[in-house]
């Protein structure tokens, strides 16, 4: 666990006790002790709550589709645009990786993008844990992007 999750854990555990609080309350509050540039963007839509800001240099995505036990929290972050060179090699190393390099989270695709994500129910989700998803999201993608683009990314 890092320092910023605790710091996030002790104030909202702080403010539990007196007024319940809410799943998109504790995204902002993760979310603003992480960006960096006031990059930080909220939109509101029919499927719930869009976040994305930059970490390093990833921008993170926090998505929050609402507040029941059946409604998702999902957090991705882009690390190379497919195509890319040597794929076959590229997905078998990706695959070694999700197996114990990337805790919660999972290396992917999405839109044509090898990403790093982490999805799960909002039941029984705790203020730790949606610190700990989007700070694992933010921090492995930081770490790995420019390792994987300048290996597999093409030129």
């Amino acid at each position: 666990m890092t320092t910023e999750e605790l710091n996030v854990n002790d104030i909202l555990d702080e403010e539990e006790d007196t007024n319940p609080i809410s799943h998109k309350d504790i995204i902002q509050t993760v979310i603003a002790s992480m960006e960096q540039n006031d990059s930080a963007m909220v939109k509101q839509t029919e499927e719930g709550y869009l976040w994305k800001f930059q970490y390093g240099k990833v921008e993170v995505f926090v998505q929050l589709t609402g507040e029941t036990e059946e409604d998702l929290l999902t957090v991705w972050s882009a690390v190379l645009t497919l195509p890319a060179n040597n794929e076959p090699e590229l997905m078998r190393h990706l695959l070694e990786m999700n197996w114990s390099g990337t805790f919660e989270t999972c290396f992917s695709i999405f839109n044509n993008s090898i990403v790093v994500s982490v999805q799960r129910t909002v039941a029984d989700l705790n203020p730790g844990e949606i610190s700990r998803a989007i700070t694992l999201v933010a921090t492995i993608a930081d770490e790995y992007d420019e390792i994987l683009q300048e290996k597999y990314g093409l030129k």
